[in-house]
């Protein structure tokens, strides 16, 4: 007589309950973790958008946050507004920052009028800051920043990161040397019109020193992911302008 468990039904009702307690095991373990995620998510905004206002730990070469022990702390003594920009009006919102960015330009479908536009004003050695999230496509996956402005648009800051660019190519935009050399640089040409920054190898100017010149050197064997920060930076920062011509009549 064969044993009952050697039988095809025993091995598919088996199947089942393993697939059922597997489940539900994942479901409790992401559902426990959740408040941890979120946290965590709402910690590192914070602390991207103090560095791209200059409030971080950088050293002589490499990019590091503040601490996410002190990250709320530095976020409630430097960031003095939280503004959302939508169709040319300005309101206050206090949690803005917890926007989520890729689903505020799907909810919009191109309409610019209909999007929702975060902004973080800052204050930090009597200098005001003007912090706007950005995201774009690279090479394989999304591209994101910070960048922080003056009233002139010029840029003070800027912090870079990516989904997934190639390590030691693409991946190198939230490099410091890149990220650095954006500081300083001008989003509107000579006749006060929005350019932008263009990321470009034929680039005359490549240890950056004209800032009005509207470019960056690029990143070797990078150029997707550069004409996608490029594009990412034209795009979404363009849809700022309105808000600073305002600021400076």
């Amino acid at each position: 007589m064969s044993n009952k468990t050697d039988s095809n039904v025993y091995t598919v009702l088996f199947a089942i309950g393993m697939v059922i307690v597997v489940g539900a095991l994942l479901a409790f373990t992401a559902s426990s973790l959740k408040p941890t995620i979120t946290k965590n998510k709402e910690l590192e905004k914070q602390q991207n958008i103090l560095y791209a206002m200059g409030v971080n730990e950088n050293d002589e070469t490499s990019a590091n946050f503040v601490s996410t022990d002190v990250a709320p702390e530095l976020f409630n003594k430097y960031i003095t507004k939280q503004l959302v920009i939508q169709g040319g009006e300005v309101s206050e919102d206090n949690e803005a920052y917890l926007m989520d960015i890729k689903k505020e330009k799907a909810q919009a479908k191109g309409d610019a009028s209909k999007r929702r536009l975060p902004l973080f004003i800052g204050e930090k050695d009597g200098k005001t800051y003007y912090i706007a999230p950005i995201r774009g496509k690279g090479l394989w996956d999304a591209v994101w920043a910070y960048i922080a402005l003056d009233k002139n648009m010029v840029i003070q800051g800027a912090y870079f990161d990516h989904k997934g660019e190639t390590p030691g190519l693409g991946a190198n935009i939230k490099e410091r040397y890149f990220m650095d050399d954006f500081i300083g640089e001008h989003l509107l040409d000579s006749n006060g019109n929005f350019k932008g920054v263009a990321i470009t190898k034929s680039n005359a100017d490549p240890t950056n020193q004209d800032k009005t010149d509207n470019e960056v050197d690029a990143i070797a064997g990078a150029t997707i992911t550069g004409d996608g920060v490029a594009a990412m930076i034209k795009g979404d920062l363009a849809l700022y302008v309105p808000y600073f011509k305002n600021l400076n009549n």
